[in-house]
Formats: C-alpha cells, sequence, structure tokens
C-alpha cells in the first residue's frame, strides 16, 4: 500500500500545483495563453500515466517476487521499475497520446463522440490489462507489449473476467459501507457531527484507494503468471486463478 500512497501524493501534488499556478496567475491577470495551456495539460498528462504506470509496475515486480517464494521489500518493487524505466516512460507517452485522442473524439462529436469515446476507452482498458507485466518481464516495447496484452487476455478470458468482476463488486460494495458515516452524522443532526462525518468518509475512500491499487496490481500479476505459466495461486485449483481470487 505504501507505494499506491507514494503515486497518489507525487500525482496529487502535481495538479495541486498546476491548478494553484492557474489560480494565482490567471485570475489575477486575466490573460490565459492557450498553448501553454495545453503544453501544460499535456505535460500533466503525461507525468500521470508515468507516475501511475513506474508504481504499478513496482506493485507488480513486488507481487511476482511474492509468487514465486520470495519475500519482497518496498525498495525491491522499485528496483525493478527502475530498471524498466525506459519502457515505461515509452509506455506513458504511447498511452498518455492514446488517452488524449479518446479524450478528443468524446469532447468534438457530441453524445455519439462520448458514447464511442467510452466505448474505445473501455476497449483499450481490457486490451491493455497484462501491458505493465508484459513491460516489465518480458523487456517488449509499447505496441509489442498491447499485441502481447491482447493475446493473453484472448487465452484467459474467463480467469480474467471472473477475477475483475470479482474484486471491483467487492470494492463497489465497501465503497458504499463509506456512505454509512455521512448517513451516521445526518441522523445525530448536527452541522459538527456531519462534517465528522463527511471527513471519516472521505479518509475512508482513500484508504479503499490504497487497498483497490495495491489489490489490482497483485490481480495482474496473478493472471499473468498463471497466462504465461499455468501457473496459480496456492490454494486455488487449475482454471480459476482469476476467478478464485
Amino acid at each position: 500500500m505504501l507505494l499506491p500512497l507514494i503515486s497518489f501524493t507525487i500525482i496529487g501534488l502535481a495538479w495541486g500545483i498546476f491548478f494553484a499556478s492557474l489560480f494565482l496567475t490567471v485570475i489575477p491577470t486575466g490573460a490565459v495563453n492557450a498553448w501553454l495551456l495545453v503544453v501544460g495539460i499535456a505535460v500533466l498528462y503525461f507525468m500521470t500515466y508515468f507516475v501511475t504506470t513506474f508504481f504499478a509496475a513496482a506493485v507488480i515486480g513486488a507481487a511476482m517476487i511474492r509468487l514465486n517464494g520470495g519475500d519482497p521489500t518496498v525498495g525491491d518493487g522499485l528496483r525493478v521499475a527502475t530498471q524498466n524505466i525506459g519502457r515505461i516512460i515509452g509506455w506513458a507517452l504511447f498511452s498518455a497520446t492514446v488517452g488524449l485522442i479518446l479524450r478528443a473524439i468524446a469532447e468534438r462529436f457530441g453524445i455519439l463522440g462520448r458514447i464511442i469515446g467510452g466505448l474505445s476507452s473501455l476497449a483499450w482498458g481490457v486490451v491493455t490489462y497484462l501491458v505493465i507485466p508484459s513491460l516489465i518481464f518480458e523487456k517488449l516495447g509499447p505496441w509489442a507489449a498491447v499485441k502481447r496484452s491482447g493475446g493473453l487476455i484472448k487465452n484467459t478470458w474467463g480467469e480474467a473476467a471472473g477475477g475483475y468482476l470479482t474484486m471491483g463488486g467487492i470494492f463497489v460494495l465497501l465503497a458504499l459501507a463509506g456512505l454509512l458515516f455521512i448517513i451516521a452524522g445526518a441522523m445525530i443532526g448536527t452541522l459538527t457531527w456531519i462534517l465528522i462525518g463527511l471527513i471519516a468518509a472521505v479518509v475512508y475512500w482513500l484508504i479503499l484507494a490504497l487497498v483497490a491499487s495495491a489489490a489490482q496490481g497483485i490481480l495482474v500479476t496473478v493472471l499473468y503468471r498463471y497466462a504465461t505459466t499455468g501457473k496459480t495461486v496456492e490454494g486455488f485449483p487449475t482454471g480459476t486463478a482469476g476467478a478464485g481470487f
């Protein structure tokens, strides 16, 4: 969970600095440099994709060490990510470009664009589900990793869908449980308790997001290991690696 926490913190600080800069420069002067704004957003998009991928690779690297019987540390995960930093940068540029194109389609063509952009984003997410382990364990470039990921997903569709839906359903239910803090504060009725309930819910959701991010990395590692070696996690029967998770 420490790795996703570092990732969230870096991304949050970067976006916070960006919007603070806009607030301090644009609002007092009223002047907006459109090209500078576009470049700034593009850089932030790349940075977000890079940081997300880097720390996801660290989680996956550490998880693979654990699945193979080792006892990884945070440093071991970061070492795996650092050893593949060139491929991670390439993938960040590639995926950020695709993300910007899909967003442009969604914004340019109205409702139809949003539908096409949404379906394309969904398909892209499925095809690239196992890209990161393909990058770091097979030393592939961005496009080769996409093709490799798509092939692995095709061969293990049932396990991937079962694992993803099972874990997703669990975390949706856990996220809904956070509303109980707000409801409890509202039932007491005072503004202080409503604020306490809201703060408790936000803290709960942040912790849950860290757990979900780490669990996602572990699930991807389990599925990739199963797809490439046929090995399942101890305690799960063959053919249900993803669903059992």
